[in-house]
């Protein structure tokens, strides 16, 4: 059974429509994310699950339970915002212990609660302080500690490690997923950042201007995009104009296969995940793989990897290498040599 389903859920302001039909069920302990641009709808889809913004059309049911209509403060759902939204003028323990107060919890019982939440967080011994007073990754585990202290149905993360920087964000990201696994928590977590939803969830539903364009685990957004948007906006891609011949796909003047369906469309384009190219030499023979040539235009480091741009007669392309990349010079003659099992062929939108 489906712990959260929404069914067709639309919302509009106006003649604009902000999100369109999205279904998308949710299994109870399931972690999955709502990743897509700045105002793609993901934001509007979760303030419509937490109940702080009614659909213009659609359901949303929990444990079969219709909540479409029912206040937000009944809805048993802990939200973390994007800014935290901590009472400044309270404690950590006032502010993790607020949703208890509101639900008429018991005081010993409410401590209890607060002390359990502040643990999984690693925040004891500071209920005491301030929010001025905490690091921006202590305010966050704060925020996530009074939105798990109510024993929430459902945990909504709104763009939630959007504040930190990189080094704490990569830190915070294991402890969320870990703390999310240990309690079995179904939670939705909304971001622009792939990294994030490739990292924290089970699953991610990829939103584009308001509709949900693939829902997939994170191999497969990323390995199989369904779609010219999932391709582009999931990972770092090479695009490349390729034409239909009498005897197969071409790319530059060379022959290209594919192991996955090629669409229709008169006009396509190839997309290659860059570190899925290989440099070799100018005479190499490709055998069953696809190859195109081309010269060496510079190189770049990039810390964890050295980018290689190369110009071919299909135009500039980057290769991603910490190895042979480092090989090469300015001017240099090369083959890119990739796997037809990582070519795909998308149409091309109209412009």
């Amino acid at each position: 059974m489906s712990h959260l389903t929404l069914n067709r859920l639309s919302k509009r302001y106006g003649e604009t429509v902000a999100v369109a039909d999205v279904s998308l069920s949710v299994a109870r302990g399931e972690s999955v994310a709502l990743l897509g641009p700045s105002g793609c709808g993901k934001t509007t889809t979760l303030r419509m699950i937490a109940g702080l913004i009614q659909p213009s059309a659609g359901t949303i049911e929990v444990l079969g339970a219709d909540v479409t209509r029912v206040p937000a403060h009944r809805r048993n759902m802990g939200y973390v915002f994007q800014s935290y939204a901590l009472f400044p003028h309270m404690s950590v323990a006032a502010n993790v212990g607020f949703g208890l107060d509101e639900r008429g919890v018991g005081r010993s019982e409410r401590d209890r609660r607060v002390a359990a939440a502040l643990s999984q967080v690693r925040l004891e011994g500071l209920s005491a302080r301030k929010p001025r007073e905490l690091s921006g990754g202590q305010q966050q585990r704060v925020a996530l500690a009074r939105a798990l202290v109510i024993e929430p149905d459902v945990l909504l993360l709104d763009e939630s490690l959007s504040n930190l920087d990189a080094r704490l964000r990569d830190a915070m990201r294991l402890e969320i997923r870990d703390l999310q696994r240990s309690l079995g928590i179904t939670t939705l977590f909304v971001t622009h950042d792939q990294t994030e939803a490739l990292t924290l969830c089970d699953r991610i539903a990829v939103i584009n201007e308001g509709r949900v364009e693939q829902i997939a685990d994170p191999v497969t957004i990323y390995e199989r995009p369904a779609s010219r948007f999932v391709a582009e906006f999931v990972g770092r891609s090479v695009i490349l104009p390729i034409e239909r011949g009498e005897a197969g796909l071409v790319l530059g003047g060379c022959l290209v296969r594919t192991a996955h369906p090629v669409p229709e469309a008169s006009v396509l384009e190839l997309f290659l995940r860059p570190q899925r190219i290989v440099l070799a030499g100018p005479e190499v023979e490709a055998g069953a793989q696809n190859r195109l040539g081309g010269v060496v235009r510079s190189h770049v480091f990039v810390g964890d990897r050295l980018e290689v741009l190369v110009d071919t007669q299909a135009g500039r392309v980057t290769v991603e290498t910490s190895g042979a990349g480092a090989m090469v010079q300015p001017d240099d003659a090369v083959s890119l040599i990739w796997s037809p099992s990582d070519t795909l062929v998308f149409a091309r939108p109209a412009s």
